[in-house]
């Protein structure tokens, strides 16, 4: 794509987010964005096809800066050892928040057909699988890496719909914090008792299957090895019913 393009392009996107962000999509019409970007109402058309396009390029630009961010709090978290539960805990919070205020973005990228081809997405749920990692690598997690992650984002998603379904004036301030802290409540060591059998074996091999694949004392086949025997401790030992 040639660099003038490139500029329409962008003039065109950065337009359009902030109309949605002011707005909503009702906002985001096609006489408003071209008047914004200084372009003829063709040229939207020429290179989104159609507002739903525009929309959804939209949608990525803005969720693409917002992971960015977390991206690089998580790497100056991780390098300043911060407590990887109050990070999780304030990357959570971020999330409800930006959520909250982007409902047109969120709406459009928790669609399952659309979150699958979305780059921005996909590269969300690996800044929260890298935070559910560092849990892992502290001997932290009561479930395998994957199950915490999948918990924690349908909880996040679900809150977020809950939040957005009830008026702004209405909605419970706590229910973010609720919904966070039951989740944790389910996948995290908290207490003394949590770390004898069978949840000992479980958080054991858990974190002992984080850090694996950087064993380099064993051989590469020793090591996938290790994994496959820890993965089956993991997934095959279930916390009691208490």
């Amino acid at each position: 794509m040639s660099a003038p393009r490139t500029d329409t392009r962008r003039a065109i996107v950065d337009g359009a987010a902030r109309l949605l962000r002011e707005g909503g999509p009702t906002a985001m019409t096609t006489r408003g964005v071209a008047e914004l970007a200084g372009v003829q109402a063709p040229t939207i058309y020429r290179l989104f096809g159609d507002k739903d396009g525009l929309l959804e390029a939209v949608a990525e630009h803005v969720m693409a800066s917002f992971v960015a961010d977390k991206t690089a709090e998580m790497a100056a978290s991780s390098a300043a050892d911060v407590d990887p539960v109050d990070d999780l805990r304030a990357s959570w919070r971020r999330q409800v928040d930006f959520s909250l205020a982007n409902p047109a973005v969120f709406r459009l990228l928790s669609d399952p057909d659309r979150v699958v081809g979305s780059p921005a997405a996909r590269a969300g749920r690996e800044v929260l699988a890298s935070r559910v990692h560092r849990l892992a690598v502290a001997g932290l997690l009561l479930v395998p890496e994957s199950r915490a992650v999948d918990l924690i984002h349908a909880a996040g998603v679900g809150v977020i719909q809950a939040l957005l379904a009830t008026p702004a004036d209405q909605r419970d301030p706590g229910l973010g914090e609720a919904m966070i802290d039951a989740v944790l409540g389910a996948i995290l060591v908290d207490a003394p008792e949590q770390r004898e059998e069978p949840n000992g074996s479980l958080t054991a091999a858990v974190s002992l299957r984080a850090v694996a694949p950087d064993l380099d004392v064993l051989s590469p086949s020793e090591r996938q090895l290790l994994v496959e025997w820890l993965d089956r401790v993991a997934h095959g030992v279930t916390r009691p019913v208490s």
